[in-house]
């Protein structure tokens, strides 16, 4: 059965793994073949202030990966995912729905009640977080501007 084990940068070849191989496929199609700027990407989640990493292991080795960290906000302090994912040729079997199960009991055991995170509204994460409880922020809305 899977686990639940926080990570940290002795797991960096191995998140760094996971991570290519999920977002450069459907429905994500990220191109991650500069080498630097996913290493500085990670890094740069890894080494927040308040980091929290966490991986779904089976059988030794790293299926599933919750890239985030504890932000404190006047409503409480939260736990902000920026990249969760499951190993592709694994999604649909019930790995997901474990692995946010798992975290929810390590961040209650954290005195962590809150998740937040931002997805596409067009792609099969979006159901998948919908049917898990989440819900959209009524007032939040994600910018960008590129220039």
């Amino acid at each position: 059965m899977a686990t639940l084990r926080e990570l940290d940068s002795s797991d960096f070849d191995d998140i760094k793994t996971l991570f290519r191989g999920v977002f450069t496929q459907p429905p994500w199609n990220d191109d991650w073949s500069d080498e630097a700027q996913l290493d500085a990407y990670l890094k740069d989640l890894m080494g927040a202030r308040t980091p929290l990493t966490l991986g779904l292991i089976e059988d030794g080795e790293l299926i599933g990966l919750s890239l985030g960290s504890i932000k404190h906000w006047y409503e409480g302090t939260e736990y902000v995912i920026d990249e969760l994912c499951i190993r592709t040729d694994l999604q649909g079997k019930g790995y997901g729905t474990r692995f946010l199960a798992l975290i929810e009991e390590h961040l209650r055991g954290l005195d962590l009640h809150v998740i937040y995170l931002t997805t596409d509204r067009d792609v099969p994460a979006f159901g998948f977080y919908l049917s898990h409880g989440f819900k959209g922020a009524p007032t939040d809305v994600a910018l960008y501007k590129v220039f």
